[in-house]
């Protein structure tokens, strides 16, 4: 199911979960069941301004007659999660994309370490609960403040139980990568929560190779020192030459040149714009194409190249 596609589904029910994030349910008005979805993925949620955010799923991928999702108001944000914090209330309309996968569980995995900081449990809830009923091998570790901090604590831990370890910092217990054992060949690393966390983790765990560690963020890349150069692009298919001036993005110059590319939140982190490239050395900008992807696809809201880069397009 194409996640292109966008259903007005209302609010069955919001409720604040912490002081600072409300948990929704959608439903359709219409239909009784809702596009299918895996563990791990998100949704677009499009607002009357045009802004699109994305929002991982954190209900039961088993039960389609609704989409949960839970949002913490950021005050200092781009005012997406203002919004939704302020208008969808029960019975409100929310715009919504089909789900769409880019932190799926790895098939076959026998041992699974989940990291959750504050927000970033969303998606992990919807893997607990697949992981508790494969009877695979898991762990959750899960980073607040204090647990009135922790959104969706009393949900995580019916659903965890003892698989459950809490660290609140304001009670003196704070996460250290250290406590996380990868002796195992197969144990699988995800970790989804505020930069510094995933790459705490991810520095925390040398020894692990990348296809085992998986992290998301919902954030855009930031990086003072980064200063953008133009670049020369190449189209495979015919031969067209772009120059993306070092003001531009790609992804804006190649929509001016003709070429029709999704996109939803051109900060680098959702993967709609995905596309491959031939040869060139690109400047990956972006959060979310693991190692093994960056050899031939980029992402060409954030991504840029030093000189030239040939696309195949």
């Amino acid at each position: 199911m194409t996640a292109r596609i966008i259903m007005k589904l209302h609010v069955e029910s919001a409720r604040m979960t912490t002081h600072d994030v409300v948990h929704l349910r959608l439903v359709h008005p219409l239909r009784p069941e809702l596009p299918e979805w895996t563990a791990g993925a998100h949704v677009d949620l499009r607002m009357p301004d045009g802004k699109i955010r994305q929002y991982s799923l954190c209900g039961d991928p088993n039960d389609r007659s609704g989409y949960e999702i839970a949002v913490k108001r950021e005050p200092a944000g781009r005012g997406g999660s203002r919004w939704v914090h302020d208008n969808l209330s029960v019975g409100a309309v929310a715009h919504v994309s089909a789900p769409r996968n880019n932190f799926s569980l790895v098939s076959g995995s026998k041992h699974t370490v989940l990291v959750a900081g504050g927000i970033g449990i969303t998606p992990f809830i919807s893997m607990a609960r697949v992981l508790a009923m494969q009877g695979t091998e898991f762990i959750l570790h899960y980073c607040a403040k204090t647990p009135t901090d922790a959104p969706l604590l009393h949900e995580v831990r019916k659903i965890c139980e003892s698989r459950l370890r809490c660290w609140f910092s304001k009670r003196g217990s704070r996460f250290d990568p250290a406590v996380i054992s990868i002796d195992r060949p197969d144990t699988h690393v995800y970790v989804c929560g505020p930069e510094r966390l995933v790459e705490a983790v991810r520095h925390g765990l040398p020894k692990l190779p990348d296809a085992r560690f998986h992290g998301e963020m919902f954030t855009a890349t930031l990086d003072e020192n980064f200063n953008a150069e133009p670049f020369e692009v190449t189209i495979a298919s015919t031969g067209q030459q772009l120059l993306v001036p070092a003001d531009r993005s790609l992804l804006e110059v190649l929509r001016e040149s003709g070429f029709s590319i999704s996109s939803s939140c051109e900060l680098g982190v959702c993967g709609s714009c995905e596309c491959g490239y031939r040869d060139g050395i690109v400047i990956h900008r972006d959060k979310l194409l693991p190692v093994s992807k960056r050899q031939d696809r980029l992402l060409p809201c954030v991504s840029r190249a030093r000189v030239s880069v040939t696309l195949n397009l």
